[in-house]
């Protein structure tokens, strides 16, 4: 199919998408068929589809080909090495998928600009690109810049197919993505949620989550508004407990993320009416214990924010380095599904081996693994 929609003209791509999907879909019915919940037979399926083109062919061979789903469209690569793919499952759910990580420097820029930008604003990328984009809703709510980045290009590309697939009757929609893929799935999914509910998409499109070994996207106050807007049982997040990327970015939280109301205030209010020297004591241990995490937040911003902002110029030059958010704190975000090795993962996944192999456990063969192996026993 990939090669053919290849060799349409593009003016007629949109026009055999829709085709094909209408033609489909009369076999198939139109109901919406997506429930809350984790499903394991759903995420299996969406892990293989991953499968194929997050991992090498010697790797993908041990996950079983997509049994329920067909390829639709292909996209180019673009933005920090960015790549997604359509899928058409069961003749009724659209799956969007988000490629990961790829070896190449540049698709690590998109890892390492891991300072927080506000979850509303505008990234000056090109003189002819700016993306405008709502996140949350929340005035606090802060995200991962580099995710942001590489989102603005994606979405350029998907939101047509989107609206393609639903005038050709196909209104339940899977965004999902394994490892930087799960990172960006969340800005996307975030992004389509927040235009459904200003009315830029059709109330009646449902979208549903699944991301694997994904980093943090952003900070609580974020989480806070995803998980609302998202609905429960709507965004499932699949880790192995022995991945490191799921526990990344690094966390710092400060005095400064807490609500306005906090003891803080309070605290500091009453130290005004102690002795000089018991202020100038107290004062001094506040300082010892709130400087060190405000400096580890100002070096997040000066190496993970402003130096790789400078890195990513080089391939956009006129992108624009925005205002960081004075923040550094970063928070799993929706429901978290939970593999449990047993003793007989660790005998055939054994880090002892070879002290080299740091994705070891990250990988989409593990987790189908520890899917099909220890997960709901």
């Amino acid at each position: 199919m990939y090669k053919i929609l290849m060799m349409i003209p593009l003016a007629f791509k949109r026009v055999f998408l829709f085709f094909f999907l209408t033609l489909g879909l009369y076999f198939g019915g139109y109901a919406q068929v997506l429930q809350p919940g984790f499903d394991k037979a759903e995420f299996t399926e969406i892990l293989a589809i991953n499968s194929r083109f997050s991992e090498s062919p010697e790797m993908a061979q041990y996950i079983p080909p997509p049994a329920r789903s067909r390829l639709l469209y292909k996209s180019g690569e673009f933005g920090l090495v960015n790549h997604w793919q359509l899928w058409l499952m069961d003749e009724r759910v659209a799956v969007i998928c988000t490629r990961g990580s790829t070896r190449e420097g540049e698709s690590w820029l998109a890892n390492l600009f891991a300072a927080q930008i506000p979850a509303k604003g505008v990234l000056h990328i090109e003189k002819d690109f700016e993306f405008d984009y709502t996140l949350a809703a929340h005035p606090r709510a802060a995200v991962h810049a580099g995710y942001v980045f590489s989102s603005a290009f994606l979405l350029r590309d998907v939101l047509p197919k989107i609206d393609s697939c639903y005038q050709a009757g196909v209104k339940d929609f899977i965004l999902s993505g394994h490892s930087q893929g799960g990172g960006i799935t969340y800005i996307m999914s975030a992004y389509l949620l927040q235009m459904q509910k200003a009315g830029k998409l059709p109330a009646d499109m449902r979208i549903k989550v699944y991301t694997s070994a994904s980093p943090k996207p952003g900070n609580l106050y974020f989480a806070y508004d995803y998980e609302h807007s998202v609905g429960e049982g709507w965004s499932q997040h699949v880790v192995n407990t022995e991945d490191w990327v799921p526990q990344s970015p690094f966390t710092v939280q400060t005095i400064a993320d807490l609500p306005d109301v906090n003891p803080v205030p309070a605290l500091r209010f009453t130290l005004k009416k102690q002795s000089f020297f018991k202020r100038l004591f107290f004062n001094s241990l506040y300082k010892k214990m709130t400087n060190p995490s405000q400096k580890a937040v100002d070096r997040y911003q000066k190496y993970l924010g402003k130096f790789t902002g400078k890195q990513i110029k080089k391939y956009y030059p006129d992108f624009v380095i925005p205002d960081f958010v004075n923040s550094n704190e970063y928070v799993r975000t929706g429901k978290q599904v939970v593999l449990y090795p047993d003793s007989g993962y660790f005998e055939k996944f054994d880090y002892s081996k070879d002290k080299t192999k740091i994705m070891l456990h990250h990988s989409t063969v593990v987790y189908y693994y520890l899917l099909k192996h220890t997960y709901g026993k």
